[in-house]
């Protein structure tokens, strides 16, 4: 596949060779279908569990089953549930059975989660076991035949993008943060001052300081476990493999193929998510199957690393700063004469 190019930083998805790793294994990251999200939460447990993430209380926020609200020092993986309105009954022309308007996709992607993966783990592409024949989508008719029910649900397990452009990484004052070889972000603790820069530098509001500590804390994309061989915690927990954890590469063409998968079930609002490496970011390392806008999910719709035009900033800086110098100096001439 084509990558994307950088003016200053070159092929986009080379970040660990531009980090000085010399033999680095290929760039691995997370695709997140959420159309086979059940919203267990499985992922939130696994990851606190494994990285010894501090609980962050249980407080139910007025939104559903969400008790987290955000990604945070403390929740490196955040369950959105999104109660949405729709529209009953069906649409002449449409794929028979459907549910119809913003919700069209509530039977046919992600019809009773789960089913879609029938097959033993690690076995095949998501969405291509087989399904119940006869059936619009390959699961089970909603309840009432052609009336439905006038919501659905959008889950969204959120994450640490691991952005090819990081700005939490260009802002670090004390080399806390670091590209791995894996061509992951990860914050070293014993490095971290608090000084927060990488909170506001981040364009997607993922990074924060732990109270207690005071230093910041994310997603580490479980590196422990990929220098010896295992795919991330919350990754190995999903029973519905909505988190997809391998090489960038790889991930992307099974992202694009299950898109088209979708369409052809008249899932046509379904749409990739932080895969183009023409973006704002340059890409992201964590990337996302979507079934309506970003901003559903409470995802900014074109974000852009702070620090990319700092380069120009400081031109134009620098430039200012030279004739503000030449006008002092002229007026230092004159008043000479």
């Amino acid at each position: 596949m084509t990558l994307g190019t950088h003016p200053l930083y070159g092929p986009v998805d080379d970040v660990a060779t531009q980090a000085g790793h010399v033999g680095h294994p290929p760039r691995v990251g997370f695709f997140t279908d959420t159309s086979v999200c059940i919203g267990c939460k499985a992922c939130e447990v696994a990851c606190k569990e494994w990285n010894a993430v501090p609980e962050d209380g249980f407080n139910l926020l007025g939104m559903s089953l969400d008790n987290t609200g955000m990604l945070g020092a403390d929740s490196w993986r955040h369950v959105a549930f999104v109660e949405q309105p729709r529209r009953l009954g069906r649409q002449d022309g449409g794929v028979a059975g459907l549910p119809v308007g913003p919700s069209s996709t509530s039977y046919a992607a992600g019809v009773v989660a789960g089913r879609l993966r029938q097959a033993e783990r690690g076995g095949g592409e998501l969405g291509t076991a087989p399904l119940d024949p006869g059936v619009p989508g390959g699961g089970p008719p909603p309840p009432g035949g052609a009336d439905r029910m006038d919501f659905r649900w959008l889950m969204l397990s959120d994450v640490c993008k691991h952005c090819t452009h990081a700005g939490c990484l260009d802002v670090c004052p004390t080399g806390a943060l670091f590209r791995t070889e894996f061509g992951t972000v990860v914050v070293q603790d014993d490095i971290c001052n608090g000084c927060g820069y990488c909170v506001s530098g981040c364009p997607f509001g993922v990074i924060d300081r732990r109270p207690t500590d005071g230093q910041a804390h994310k997603c580490t994309l479980c590196y422990d476990r990929l220098r010896d061989g295992l795919e991330p915690a919350c990754a190995k927990a999903c029973p519905t493999d909505s988190i997809q954890f391998g090489t960038l590469d790889e991930l992307r063409d099974r992202a694009r193929g299950r898109v088209a998968q979708l369409h052809a079930l008249g899932a046509t609002e379904a749409r990739l998510y932080g895969d183009d490496p023409d973006d704002g970011v340059g890409g992201c390392g964590a990337f996302f199957l979507l079934l309506d806008e970003p901003e559903v999910y409470g995802l900014p719709p074109d974000p852009v690393v702070p620090t990319r035009d700092l380069g120009r900033m400081w031109k134009a800086a620098g430039v200012a700063a030279l004739a503000l110098a030449a006008a002092a100096f002229s007026v230092f001439v004159e008043g000479r004469r």
